[in-house]
């Protein structure tokens, strides 16, 4: 038997190599997987609780802001409608003026109607950020107006739809259409918010004037809204996902759930619509897609709004902004289903005729400042 040869040894299988492989890889980008959805929930939870802390500094502060409309005399509708439109000319950006002025009202600044003004002012001004972004496009060496365009057209928009939602929302609120729509704070919520931020408010407010607190609140605000825009796609490169599905929306309705959807997504308009600059340059999307793509994101903008009424346990800034949205929401699918066609080549016609020179230009710039000034002034 010992001089029996004896069998080669029989060689390991060649796929346990590959399962090694595998093992190696897998888990690596597994890893890399679980670390990029950590961060961005970090990120999503970090400006929630920023956000909150926010606006309950804004609520301590808001009284301070009183003495200063009372300066400018802005009072009422008109003068209220300028300062949120301004205001988010100077924030670039809707969402957070809106939440200032659900803050001026749970501190009794503001009134229900002027409330449902500065909010409509806010977005009516919300998508200057875009004009600017298309500024900067064009500025930097490339000379394609198309970016101004979009910022135009998406600011001519906002401008031709929200203007009639200021007279119709504040006839439902005298009326009182819509006051059985109250939601307050729930009381679990409530309770957490005050035992983590009360203790730091109230420290702050022993320390700081009212006004101080308000312009602090304002920019943590600010703040909360740049760390959630850490978890946003890319403005300058949208992705090819996203414009694989820019391409296949080339319906007014299937742009105006498109821009609902990218809108819900983000959660401000500001951002939503801008991504439109670098997709229309690209030729992603065409110039007649803009406006219902501009229309579903300012509805759909409302969800933070909402989420800010809640927050500041005040039912009937609830109700507010509800009537905005349904009031907003009825004269938007209104002009999308029945006046569409018309609506749009007025649209276009003036965004061209502002675009196609210098001057008409200027005289756009001009005049989306110097219309909110007489209104914060009448």
């Amino acid at each position: 038997m010992d001089g029996e040869a004896r069998p080669a040894a029989i060689p390991a299988p060649a796929h346990h190599a590959a399962e090694g492989d595998l093992e190696i890889h897998v888990p690596v980008s597994v890893r890399r997987v679980a670390v990029q959805v950590t961060l961005r929930s970090l990120y999503i939870i970090a400006a929630l609780v920023v956000f909150v802390f926010a606006l309950q500094v804004l609520k301590a502060g808001a009284g301070g802001l009183k003495p200063v409309l009372k300066e400018f005399d802005a009072h009422g509708t008109s003068n209220i409608l300028g300062f949120g439109w301004l205001g988010s000319y100077a924030v670039m950006s809707g969402s957070p003026v809106a939440a200032i002025a659900l803050s001026l009202f749970a501190k009794g600044v503001l009134s229900d109607t002027e409330t449902f003004a500065m909010i409509n002012g806010s977005r009516m001004g919300a998508s200057f950020i875009v004009l600017f972004v298309g500024f900067l496009y064009w500025i930097r060496g490339k000379r394609n107006p198309d970016g101004l365009y979009v910022g135009v057209v998406a600011l001519l928009t906002a401008f031709s739809l929200w203007g009639p939602v200021v007279p119709l929302g504040q006839l439902v609120l005298r009326e009182g259409w819509f006051d059985g729509v109250r939601f307050g704070s729930p009381g679990a919520v409530n309770s957490v918010v005050n035992t983590i931020y009360d203790p730091a408010v109230t420290r702050l407010s022993d320390h700081l004037p009212r006004l101080a607190m308000f312009a602090l609140g304002t920019g943590v605000l600010l703040a909360s809204f740049s760390i959630f825009d850490r978890v946003l796609p890319n403005l300058e490169q949208p992705g090819p996902r996203f414009e694989r599905m820019s391409q296949v929306l080339h319906q007014r309705y299937t742009m105006f759930l498109f821009g609902l959807l990218v809108t819900a997504m983000t959660m401000s308009v500001s951002l939503s619509v801008t991504i439109l600059v670098p997709l229309t340059l690209k030729g992603y999307v065409k110039r007649d897609n803009i406006i219902p793509y501009v229309m579903g994101a300012n509805i759909a903008t409302w969800i933070d709004t909402l989420f800010a009424a809640l927050l500041l346990d005040a039912p009937r800034a609830f109700t507010i902004v509800f009537v905005e949205m349904v009031t907003g929401g009825t004269v938007s699918l209104i002009v999308l289903v029945f006046l569409y066609e018309p609506y749009k080549r007025a649209i276009l016609r003036l965004a061209h005729l502002a675009t196609r020179d210098r001057r008409g230009f200027a005289l756009f710039l001009g005049a989306i400042f110097v219309v909110p000034v007489i209104l914060l002034f009448v």
